[in-house]
């Protein structure tokens, strides 16, 4: 129960720092070789390895807005093995305030001595081709992107 607790005060924190626009305590958390994967068949979707390449696709979705923001997290395991869930939603809404993006999801990852060492999304995987096809209409330069991505085994 005080694993759950911890993990959500850090996720929490996390996830605002990001809605706010910094990644920083995010890739903070990451290990050199984190692994994440976003599955589907959309400019998002991916199997991203290393650092690096989490950081790109991050700087993305904050550059394009998109918010996330946790409901439940729940943690579980030793400090070298530890798993983590979390249920939460994501949105964009224009400038003009109308919600172009909504989606519910849960994440399940692993870590390491607070090292993140892997995670996946699980989402409604046509919901974000409709953001991409928003950004499109909207010519922006993130339209299609997947800097970083290789294809999904």
């Amino acid at each position: 129960m005080l694993l759950s607790w911890l993990a959500a005060r850090v996720i929490r924190y996390v996830m605002a720092r990001a809605r706010a626009g910094e990644i920083k305590p995010t890739l903070l958390l990451d290990a050199p070789d984190v692994r994440f994967v976003f599955p589907g068949d959309n400019s998002w979707s991916g199997s991203y390895a290393g650092r690096e390449s989490h950081q790109r696709w991050l700087e993305r979705l904050v550059r394009v807005g998109v918010k996330t923001e946790p409901d439940e997290v729940v943690a579980t395991g030793w400090p070298w093995r530890t798993t983590v869930c979390i249920r939460g939603r994501s949105w964009y809404d224009t400038p003009a305030g109308e919600r172009i993006y909504d989606n519910r999801f849960v994440i399940w990852g692993h870590l390491s001595w607070g090292r993140l060492k892997d995670y996946e999304v699980y989402e409604d995987t046509i919901k974000p081709r409709e953001l991409d096809a928003f950004l499109a209409r909207a010519d922006s330069p993130d339209a299609g992107s997947r800097a970083g991505a290789s294809a999904l085994a």
